[in-house]
């Protein structure tokens, strides 16, 4: 184990026991996304797993690829227990999105990563799914909140301008993607 390691843990729990920080605007959300030297943390849970995750994954720069792996693990596909990794930009957009929100409650992932195999399942049974999904490269993620709307998750994830956003009325979720930026009603 290097030093590096062994401060930025070290660095990871001080600010994990201490750290306030207010939440952005809509206005300089792209630059909370952009920003060096800030915290970023994700918080999440799989009601298909009973797992969850609680990490900062980014400090000091850099991300942090203990955290990184700890959530390609999270994300993958539950169906088929197939993990890709992760990119960490769709991450970057759920946690800016999530900061805007002002919320402490996590995430519930409704999808991350879909093995090719559970991706067409899907797309058999709902004509929402996209044949060349970016959740198959591990681009996306499908979140819901209990405290917030549909239509309040949508309007932080599609103020980062950072990627895709969909939102899904029906199935109460929003969709978030690292791919270009656009949004959509699903």
């Amino acid at each position: 184990m290097s030093m590096t390691t062994l401060s930025r843990r070290g660095l990871l729990a001080a600010f994990a026991a201490t750290a306030v920080t207010a939440a952005p605007t809509a206005s300089n959300a792209f630059g909370f996304l952009r920003g060096a030297g800030d915290i970023r943390r994700i918080k999440m849970y799989s009601g298909r797993t009973g797992e969850s995750i609680d990490t900062i994954y980014w400090i000091e720069g850099e991300y942090v690829p203990e955290a990184l792996k700890e959530i390609n693990h999270f994300m993958r596909d539950w169906r088929t227990d197939q993990k890709v990794v992760i990119d960490p930009r769709t991450i970057d957009i759920a946690a800016a999105s999530h900061r805007l929100m002002d919320t402490g409650e996590p995430y519930m992932m409704l999808s991350g990563y879909r093995s090719p195999a559970t991706n067409a399942m899907l797309r058999a049974r709902s004509r929402g799914v996209a044949k060349n999904s970016l959740h198959m490269k591990g681009m996306a993620a499908d979140l819901r909140l209990k405290s917030r709307s549909v239509p309040q998750i949508y309007a932080a994830a599609a103020a980062c301008h950072a990627g895709g956003v969909g939102r899904y009325m029906r199935s109460n979720f929003v969709h978030m993607d690292c791919g270009q930026v656009r949004t959509w009603n699903g």
